[in-house]
């Protein structure tokens, strides 16, 4: 049985670890190996999971495998986890997603920031109604690659179905005003993970996407803690340990000029340096060079070395 809409906005307020999708030599899904993570991470107490999502490599997905990533993950976990997956695409492949979510039993739909070209506010509010008239399942946009206007954010809290909101873009200011001219029974979820966190919470998020939590989760279990607890001081210590590896993900990679091509392979290796299961990707995403696995593995020692001194 899903969990209840009140159920989801209290998931939201935690730290939600991302299920990344680990291929094989021959880029097919090693389901076993997404179950493995999982379970590893429910274990350490993380209970909210993005799964199907961009760190998932969502778009590198077919709709079948979203699917079935999506199945594999509420198997693998307890009745208590919050599971959220992926919807993107045009309005009818979206309501079939969601359909087809639905049947395996996800407890809210992660709508992914549009992939248009060109984009109407008023247009995409009505994109997000028509998801939620399809199902009764909660529904968390997420805002991300579009600078949306204060009055927009405000109206797509209002949309119903919609329980919480991911904000990923590097504007607190437009956060807090967001939150103040919003509906107060949505949960604002801060999308940049933890070098946010901090500045986030205090424009009144209540919940973070997981960066180098997604495979230390211990780290921001304990972030989460503090901000909950109002320890500003021992709230930045976590977020400034993350930062070296965080900082490590936004670099271009070589014979690249985009910033954070390298995001999705720094991640599963720390996965595989945590000793969880990373794998390979697909394109258009690139492995890691030889030399950024071994600037990788140096960040993760000196971040174990962090956790050593600042966590019990």
């Amino acid at each position: 049985m899903p969990l209840s809409a009140e159920q989801v906005r209290t998931r939201l307020r935690g730290v939600a670890v991302g299920l990344l999708t680990p291929f094989d030599d021959d880029l097919e899904i090693e389901h076993e190996k997404i179950a493995e993570n999982a379970q590893e991470l429910y274990s350490a107490g993380v209970r909210t999971f993005l799964a199907t999502a961009n760190i998932s490599e969502y778009h590198s997905l077919a709709t079948n495998e979203r699917i079935d990533v999506a199945e594999t993950s509420v198997d693998a976990l307890p009745s208590d986890a919050c599971v959220l997956a992926g919807v993107g695409g045009s309005t009818d492949d979206a309501r079939n997603l969601i359909h087809a979510y639905d049947r395996i039993g996800v407890d809210a739909m992660m709508i992914m920031p549009p992939d248009h070209t060109y984009i109407h506010e008023q247009g995409l509010l009505e994109y997000y109604r028509s998801l939620s008239s399809a199902t009764d399942t909660p529904l968390v946009p997420y805002v991300r690659g579009f600078d949306p206007s204060i009055e927009y954010l405000a109206s797509l809290t209002r949309v119903e179905g919609v329980v919480g909101i991911k904000y990923a873009l590097k504007d607190p200011v437009k956060l807090g005003a967001g939150v103040a001219a919003g509906s107060d029974d949505v949960v604002w979820v801060d999308g940049l993970a933890e070098p946010f966190a901090v500045s986030f919470w205090a424009e009144g998020a209540e919940g973070f996407s997981a960066g180098v939590s997604n495979f230390r989760p211990e780290i921001g279990l304990e972030l989460f803690d503090a901000l909950s607890d109002g320890d500003w001081d021992r709230a930045r210590e976590l977020r400034n340990i993350c930062l070296p590896y965080q900082n490590f993900r936004d670099e271009t990679g070589q014979g690249n000029e985009i910033e954070g091509a390298i995001s999705v392979s720094a991640v599963k290796k720390g996965l595989e340096l945590a000793g969880l299961n990373g794998g390979n990707v697909r394109e258009p995403i690139r492995p890691l060079a030889s030399e950024e696995e071994r600037k990788a593995e140096e960040l993760y020692s000196q971040l174990e070395d962090d956790i050593d001194s600042l966590i019990d």
